[in-house]
């Protein structure tokens, strides 16, 4: 099977501040990005890669990321959109083929490994859709006009991470259905689930964590440090 990947690196990251989004910031002397591309230029699985970007940084991308660090898998750099979903589906769009499977990636998360790339992918082969979770360490509280509504049973709760992976025509059709409906998620799997497709859980790993604030960037650079 064709197995594409879409990164998307379009986000502005307005919950970590500064003028230069995570995604591009440096962590052990290289961007956060180029952590996260080299992850699936490594995996055999993975045949091609489209990188998703605001249009103010493609070249950037492209040539301090990509040419740079010869990231051959990499066959398009382009421009996302207003929102995330906007972004995948610019993405989805700008890949040939069409491919067999799509794995959808977030940037800011650069330590996701080979191995659970190539395992989640393998359980969308089998069963069309897969994402990757892990069980949520917290008590999750549901809230209603600021006070506790109820607490559900943690043992059925899934923190999502990503690559999330489909078949190309199921996504497809997931994300045409949600425009024609005017429906926005930040969640790929959520819009496949409005129309019913099952989705597979693939136990992920606590490494593979979402730069989202300036701790977590300090994190990333504990992590290079111990590796």
């Amino acid at each position: 099977m064709y197995v594409s990947a879409i990164i998307v690196a379009a986000g502005a990251g307005q919950r970590f501040g500064g003028s230069i989004p995570k995604q591009y910031l440096s962590i052990g002397g290289k961007p956060v990005l180029y952590y996260t591309l080299q992850t699936f230029e490594q995996c055999a699985a993975i045949e091609e890669i489209v990188v998703v970007a605001a249009e103010e940084w493609l070249a950037h991308v492209t040539q301090v990321i990509v040419d740079r660090f010869g990231l051959a898998k990499v066959k398009k750099v382009v421009a996302g959109g207003n929102h995330r979903q906007d972004s995948v589906y610019a993405g989805l769009k700008a890949l040939e083929g069409p491919p067999d499977i799509v794995a959808v990636h977030d940037a800011v998360r650069p330590f996701v490994s080979v191995a659970k790339v190539d395992e989640v992918v393998s359980a969308c082969m089998k069963y069309g859709a897969a994402i990757l979770a892990v069980p949520p360490k917290d008590t999750i509280k549901i809230e209603k006009d600021g006070f506790v509504e109820k607490t559900p049973f943690r043992d059925k709760l899934w923190s999502v991470q990503t690559p999330q992976v489909f078949r190309y025509d199921i996504i497809l059709e997931a994300y045409a259905r949600a425009y024609e409906c005017g429906v926005y998620q930040t969640d790929d799997s959520a819009l496949v689930e409005r129309l019913g497709y099952p989705v597979k859980i693939v136990e992920g790993e606590e490494q593979n964590f979402k730069i989202t604030v300036p701790l977590d960037l300090s994190l990333a650079e504990m992590i290079l440090s111990a590796r």
